[in-house]
């Protein structure tokens, strides 16, 4: 009767172990696998408890990796291990490779008491034999005393033997995972890397893609000083990286440190527990690491610095890492290389540049002397000649007019030069201003048919910091260009660019464009391919103008196709700041309904402002302030003017403009309005004109 009992059990332990065995080596992800294997061992058999240990890379004791239950779950974390061939079951079945049994542990000379589990009575340990490696080991326990026999041996080292499989199987899929991730990262670090010519982007982006696409603790980059004596951190992972590199982290090339040895070597290096390392620099703000590697970055024989790799983990780089790392270490140091090839390239290149503007500079300087003294040259010899016929009683008249009249035209285009160069008017704090009105004045007061322009504004670029004054100017002289090439299209447009706070503004014509020589000479100053009326001004000017608000200018033009120039200038907002209108309650504007126009009837709304519209010259609505636009295009200025002063309102009359001209101004003032002022683009502008 007995024997046909253990008979029935040993026949239900097989069938249990097929199953058990059948659902593990179905598993691939390590943890799963482990977990599910003490789960199902205990459900299958009815076992108070399992578990599973690996031996750890010195092979000195066995750890445990899975366990069931909370007791199980307790121990993985409090790092419980056991000694191999030590005074536990797993231990003594390790060393001997074979099974071991315990049918009462009270008794059992090298059974492990375990205050976690208290309630174990017999227990059974497993050696784990894949190939013909021991990896690890499985126990098997039960609350009952003598709970396992001989043949239960048998029925479970295949469940065992099962078990070892399928974590080797698993253990090479995690491998052939990690290569091809591996594998996928140094191509991601090649491709990437050799396509970034700047170090400064270069470098925290290769330790970033390192960390994240191996799972590292911490990378870093160091570059050999000048001197070739240190190794100076220059990209680093993380808060740790940004610390470091605040406080200037640097190592001696030598043997005091793994990145110091490596370059000195000229080879890598590798930690696999760095407590161990004869030369690891220990470095607070990295306190986990426990392993580390060290690579050069050498190009043509010759060491630029090295990358530090490192785990928290002990043992932590395996042969394949090593490989890729050592790959990646390659593209790396021919990607500084390009880098520090391509920054001698920008200085080379910057110091010819910063040559051929002093060049130019002093060429327009001498012609700037050299117009200035033949236009002054006849005033002096003139105004000495008359001074000494006054002595002499012998001034002719009719010379004396002729004599005047060449030093007015003289005197007048010493003064056209010197507006072109900088402005009629001393420049204002460049503010927000109207793109539109802008475009707008700059073509009214060239008069320049509206026609031929095309005129193309993002709303997200309507805005930008100038004085409206000198851009009103500077647009002009590009414009008058265009007409003056021959152009019959002229398209001008802004829009928001990738650099923040950055308008691109563009005119383009279809004229006769330059030739490459031309193109070189047009930012100097009294260049001009159009005869002695033209002072050869309107580019340099504009480039002025450009450069006072923090902007820059290109210019691109091809002979026979026209030209296109590029303004790139500081980008502003609409202000909605409230208006404070002060004792002003009812405002007549006369101009068309352009932009400005709608921008300062916006402004005023929601104010006690009555703003009446209008350009009927026949009779004007009473109002405490009347505004009017400079450049208004359906009625003539003049005719305004006339017919405000017929009806006695110049004294509340404010003429407004985008680009103050003193001549004007004073006219104006003669004439007896009130005031000339720039034209309001904010809240806070509105408000002080309504003062």
């Amino acid at each position: 009767m007995t024997n046909d009992i253990h008979s029935e059990r040993h026949a239900r332990l097989l069938k249990a172990s097929a199953r058990a065995a059948k659902n593990i080596t179905t598993i691939l992800d390590p943890y799963e696998l482990l977990q599910r294997t003490v789960d199902i061992i205990c459900d299958e058999f009815g076992f108070y408890y399992a578990g599973v240990f690996f031996l750890d890379n010195a092979k000195q004791y066995a750890v445990l990796k899975a366990g069931r239950g909370e007791a199980g779950r307790m121990m993985v974390n409090a790092g419980h291990r056991l000694a191999v061939g030590g005074n536990s079951m797993i231990g003594a079945s390790i060393a001997n490779r074979q099974g071991r049994i315990a049918l009462d542990v009270g008794t059992e000379p090298v059974f492990f008491e375990n205050p976690d589990l208290p309630k174990t009575r017999s227990e059974m340990a497993l050696p784990l034999i894949a190939g013909e490696d021991v990896i690890g080991a499985l126990t098997v326990q039960s609350t009952e005393e003598a709970a396992f026999h001989d043949e239960d041996i048998a029925a479970l080292q295949t469940l065992a033997d099962q078990l070892a499989i399928a974590i080797q199987n698993s253990n090479l899929h995690r491998q052939a995972e990690r290569r091809s991730r591996l594998l996928k990262a140094a191509n991601r670090v090649g491709k990437e890397v050799t396509s970034i010519l700047e170090l400064e982007e270069l470098l925290p982006h290769t330790v970033n893609i390192i960390c994240e696409a191996y799972g590292l603790y911490y990378a870093g980059v160091f570059l050999v000083d000048d001197a070739g004596e240190y190794a100076v951190l220059r990209a680093g992972y993380g808060k740790a990286g940004k610390s470091m590199i605040a406080e200037g982290h640097k190592l001696k090339i030598g043997t005091d440190s793994m990145i110091g040895a490596c370059i000195a070597m000229g080879e890598a290096r590798i930690a696999l527990d760095v407590g161990e390392e004869r030369v690891h620099f220990k470095n607070p703000h990295l306190p986990h690491t426990r392993s580390e590697m060290a690579l050069p970055l050498i190009y043509n024989g010759k060491a630029l610095g090295a990358v530090t790799i490192q785990s928290s983990e002990e043992h932590a780089f395996s042969e394949d890492d090593i490989t890729t790392l050592l790959t990646m270490s390659e593209h790396l140091a021919v990607a500084i290389n390009n880098a520090h090839l391509i920054a001698e390239l920008k200085e080379v290149h910057n110091e010819i540049l910063r040559n051929k503007v002093f060049e130019a500079l002093t060429t327009a300087s001498t012609e700037a002397i050299h117009w200035i003294g033949n236009k002054t040259l006849p005033i002096s010899l003139t105004v000495s000649r008359l001074q000494d016929e006054i002595a002499e009683g012998k001034v002719d008249i009719e010379s004396l007019k002729e004599d005047l009249e060449m030093i007015a035209e003289s005197t007048a285009q010493i003064i056209q030069v010197k507006e072109q160069l900088i402005g009629a008017v001393r420049e204002m704090k460049p503010r927000p201003v109207l793109f539109a009105d802008i475009v707008q004045t700059a073509i009214r007061q060239r008069s320049l048919s509206e026609n031929i322009f095309k005129v193309q504004i993002d709303p997200a670029a309507a805005y930008v910091i100038a004085d409206s004054t000198q851009l009103v100017r500077a647009l002009g002289n590009i414009f008058q260009n265009a007409v003056e090439a021959g152009a019959k299209s002229v398209t001008v447009s802004a829009r928001p660019t990738e650099e923040r706070g950055i308008l691109q503004i563009v005119v383009d014509d279809n004229g006769a464009g330059m030739s490459e020589d031309v193109m070189r000479k047009v930012w100097s100053p009294f260049f001009t391919t159009r005869g002695v009326t033209h002072h050869g001004l309107g580019l340099p000017a504009a480039m002025h103008v450009v450069s006072q608000s923090q902007g820059r200018i290109a210019l691109v033009s091809e002979e026979g196709k026209g030209t296109t120039v590029a303004m790139f200038m500081p980008r502003a907002h609409g202000n909605d700041e409230p208006v404070e209108v002060g004792n002003i309650r009812n405002v007549l504007l006369i101009d068309d309904n352009d932009d400005w126009a709608k921008l300062f009837a916006g402004l005023l709304k929601g104010t006690k402002v009555k703003l009446t519209r209008s350009v009927d010259l026949g009779k004007f609505p009473d109002a405490d302030l009347i505004l009017v636009d400079e450049n208004i295009v359906s009625l003539f200025l003049n005719d305004v003017l006339y017919a405000l002063s017929k009806a006695g309102y110049l004294s509340k009359t404010v003429v407004l403009t985008s680009a103050i001209n003193p001549e004007r101004v004073t006219q104006f003032l003669r004439d007896g309005v009130k005031d000339v002022t720039v034209k309001p683009y904010t809240g806070s502008e509105v408000s002080e004109l309504l003062k």
